[in-house]
């Protein structure tokens, strides 16, 4: 299938720290493991070419994963408008886009990522996937999708720790429990603003501001949160004088509200790859 999208960069939007589960094909194009499926990719001009071994519906889960039909143009010219000097951030990441990310799989992936490098948090997610998930077959290769909540329910602390999880294991068993038994709700969190959100995803073990920031971000379209790491750090620290991540925060949502998280992932961006 061929679906016309305009202004999208699949590359970047791919590669930019968003998606674990993926690989880089020898035609350049890109197979991502999503939560039903496994997809291929390849965008020509404004051209994305797209092949599954499930078919039914995927122009719309594709539209949907990566938010193709979101107006990014108007919020793009408005952190222009705020600040001139956003144009180079700006211009570096036009058609880069944030995933819609299912809200189990989104919390698993970051609460594997404190304190690990993005190669670790693939293999991990990896293993679990291979460990609880459902096997498909696509283009004569075998894929594992990331497990039902049914399926990791029963994972023990030691599962987890096979997985490759380190000292996570005991926060991810603790976390399905929770998700299992009631404590946990994802869809009381969609009622809530973000401050509230970021308090309650924090009252669970193995989940701090960075990673209840990323859950939010890319499972729940919040663009009023933000991660904060060594990129955002080092851009903002010469470009602004601010090293606390205090400070920071308070600095990027005076100035962008809620928007901010949506350029502090831009920030991101042009710092680790354009500079």
């Amino acid at each position: 299938m061929v679906i016309e999208v305009d202004g999208f960069n699949l590359h970047d939007t791919v590669t930019c720290g968003q998606i674990f589960r993926f690989s880089i094909e020898d035609d350049d194009s890109y197979t991502i493991i999503l939560s039903d499926r496994v997809v291929n990719l390849k965008l020509v001009g404004n051209e994305l070419f797209i092949d599954s071994n499930d078919m039914s519906n995927i122009e719309s889960i594709i539209r949907n994963y990566f938010d193709l039909d979101f107006d990014y143009d108007s919020i793009n010219r408005g952190f222009v408008e705020i600040d001139s000097d956003n144009k180079n951030i700006i211009d570096s990441c036009i058609g880069l886009r944030t995933i819609n990310e299912p809200k189990l799989e989104v919390a698993i992936s970051y609460i594997i990522s404190a304190n690990n490098g993005v190669l670790q948090i693939k293999n991990c997610l990896d293993n679990i996937s291979r460990m609880f998930g459902e096997k498909v077959f696509f283009r004569g290769n075998e894929y594992y999708l990331f497990p039902t909540l049914e399926k990791l329910k029963g994972a023990s602390v030691s599962d987890f720790r096979n997985c490759k999880a380190g000292f996570r294991d005991k926060y991810l068993y603790e976390f399905i429990q929770c998700v299992s038994n009631g404590l946990f709700d994802f869809d009381i969190i969609n009622d809530m603003d973000s401050s509230d959100a970021l308090k309650y995803l924090m009252g669970f073990k193995g989940i701090g501001e960075k990673v209840a920031s990323c859950i939010l971000l890319f499972g729940y379209h919040r663009f009023d949160v933000f991660p904060i790491d060594t990129w955002v750090k080092k851009y903002m620290k010469e470009n602004y004088g601010l090293d606390k991540v205090s400070d920071i925060r308070k600095y990027m949502f005076d100035k962008y509200s809620s928007n901010c998280g949506l350029f502090i992932q831009y920030i991101f961006h042009y710092n680790r790859n354009v500079r």
